[in-house]
């Protein structure tokens, strides 16, 4: 039996659970959150047990050694060396790295190197790493890169039609990201429902961040997101795609600098950007039924740019055989899944309503031609088995 921690950091957050491996077993979960704050929340669950604390927590640091003890004072482990791998998940893996790897100076200072294209998470990632590698410096840390699962991705989909010398000197090229959670999507309509539905499968991870990705026998063959995670469909704060020419337009009418663009693109824009009332559809979804216009018009547009990628991906697979909701607003949200499938009959894509209110895994009508499904993400899971398998 091998205890593996699965990492997942934010800019001030540590997500984190310990797996008993190869059984996938959960021993711990929790989070550290609010990390830079003196009302820092520290919560984790041990089997059917919560513990929850507020204190301060200055850095990263600080967080994974709160992780580290409660770990210790739980039982979970008598003694750090138990912990034989961490695996952190990783925004931008560039064109360095097309599978996990194992953390070394090289691997870190390339992490580091990237945070240019992944601003808001390289960076945080980096911070995980270092925290872990001073306070469980017996464990191998292993880097689980967003952008690994599509590396399969053909070329006609990941260029760019910019001159081919930046794709040389730069990389510039479609990437993609959430690949834990399209390759974890992936894996479970095949173990649950076989081969029958999972040759062409869309995966809709639609959280505050979004991307979809068309499957083909489980290689990732296009995917919402480019360059960066800000491409591709209406996100919370993010623009999603936009005519390039708008952003110098821009910036002469408004005397923006790059900075200014880049922060408009990330933290003003998308659902918040539109509706001007929040970034949680949630929010969004009270505000239309009110009668507010914007939120009718932010939601309309979100909705639009979810079945535009679908159907773009339909065409990339010749077709679909399974489409899959997951994330925060595709586990939760019933009327942005109502909307969106209400668009796509056309595909022969029917859906349950009463299964789809009640948020079911399988909300197919009995005569779709489209398996429906809302499956709970799991990228935690993903990282731990990759970590298992690179340090074997």
């Amino acid at each position: 039996m091998s205890k593996i921690l699965s990492i997942n950091a934010g800019s001030s957050s540590l997500k984190f659970k310990l797996y008993s491996m190869p059984a996938e077993v959960v021993l711990v979960s929790g989070l550290v959150d609010r990390i830079g704050h003196d009302d820092c929340i520290f919560s984790y669950h041990v089997g059917s047990k919560e513990y929850k604390s507020t204190q301060p927590i200055k850095n990263h640091t600080e967080g994974v050694k709160l992780v580290i003890d409660a770990l210790l004072d739980s039982g979970v482990i008598e003694d750090k060396s138990e912990i034989i791998g961490v695996g952190h998940r990783v925004s931008h893996g560039g064109r360095y790295y097309t599978k996990s790897v194992e953390i070394n100076h090289d691997v870190q200072q390339k992490i580091a190197d990237l945070a240019s294209v992944s601003p808001l998470h390289n960076p945080v990632n980096l911070l995980g790493i270092e925290a872990f590698e001073k306070l469980l410096p017996s464990a191998k840390e292993v880097a689980v890169f967003d952008t690994s699962f599509h590396s399969t991705i053909p070329p006609k989909a990941y260029m760019y039609a910019l001159p081919y010398e930046y794709y040389e000197k730069y990389g510039i090229r479609r990437y993609g990201f959430h690949g834990q959670s399209h390759q974890y999507i992936y894996s479970e309509v095949n173990r649950r429902y076989g081969k029958d539905y999972s040759d062409k499968v869309i995966s809709c991870h639609l959280g505050n961040g979004a991307s979809i990705c068309a499957i083909k026998n489980g290689k990732s063959v296009n995917t919402s997101m480019g360059f960066t995670p800000l491409a591709g469909l209406v996100m919370g704060t993010r623009s999603g795609d936009v005519d390039p020419n708008i952003l110098p337009f821009l910036a002469e009418k408004e005397h923006l600098s790059a900075n200014d663009i880049r922060q408009m693109l990330n933290h003003k824009s998308g659902l918040l950007g539109i509706s001007g009332i929040s970034n949680d559809v949630r929010d969004i979804l009270k505000a239309e039924s009110a009668g507010n216009q914007r939120a009718k018009l932010a939601l309309a547009v979100y909705v639009h740019q979810i079945q535009h990628y679908i159907a773009a991906y339909t065409a990339d697979l010749n077709g679909i055989d399974t489409l899959v909701f997951t994330a925060g607003v595709g586990e939760h949200s019933a009327p942005i899944r109502h909307r969106v499938c209400a668009g796509l009959t056309y595909l022969g894509v029917k859906i349950d309503e009463s299964a789809n209110k009640d948020n079911d895994i399988d909300i197919s009508e009995a005569d779709s031609r489209v398996k429906v499904l809302v499956i709970p993400t799991d990228e935690e899971l993903i990282i731990a088995r990759e970590t298992a398998k690179i340090i074997g």
